[in-house]
């Protein structure tokens, strides 16, 4: 029976925001929108194994279905996005090594973030340009910009697997 009380208490960075964990559930990764950092915990010993330095302000974090990669927004970046303009980013993360293999330029602010269960593409909600970029996974490219409702958030997992049900 679960009894829904604190393990234990691990410091990381300042401003936690996202988490995900591995599927194998080794690891939790958590964001720190303060420190521009993301923490590895190894959930065996509840003790921070790595930080990660990605983009400034990282917010939403997604896992790769197969625990591959993890993709981290960061709210604002220095990278030129598509209109030549510094806004934010998506830092893909190797989980093997735990370094940034990859920094997308996106949109004016990336917050949530979610990969397909298929494993070929991220979705992430850009809240001050009331879009949705997809991206491929095999490129790191965004592939198509979708207009939505105001200020998109989606903070979690907000893609799921069809379960075959009618559209």
């Amino acid at each position: 029976m679960e009894t829904f009380t604190a393990v234990a208490t691990i410091t990381v960075g300042s401003g936690p925001h996202g988490i995900a964990i591995l599927p194998s559930g080794a690891a939790v990764y958590v964001a720190s929108f303060f420190t521009n950092t993301v923490s590895v915990i190894d959930t065996a010993t509840n003790a921070v194994t790595a930080t990660i330095p990605v983009g400034k302000a990282p917010c939403g974090v997604a896992m790769h279905p197969q625990g591959s990669s993890l993709y981290v927004t960061n709210t604002y970046s220095s990278l030129p996005n598509s209109k030549n303009m510094a806004h934010g980013s998506l830092s893909v993360i190797d989980t093997a090594t735990n370094t940034v293999t990859a920094t997308v330029p996106l949109e004016i602010n990336p917050r949530g973030v979610a990969v397909h269960p298929s494993g070929t593409s991220v979705y992430v909600a850009d809240f001050s340009g009331n879009t949705v970029s997809v991206l491929d996974i095999s490129t790191n490219k965004v592939t198509a910009t979708i207009t939505v409702g105001d200020a998109p958030f989606a903070f979690g997992q907000f893609i799921g697997p069809d379960r075959g049900r009618a559209r």
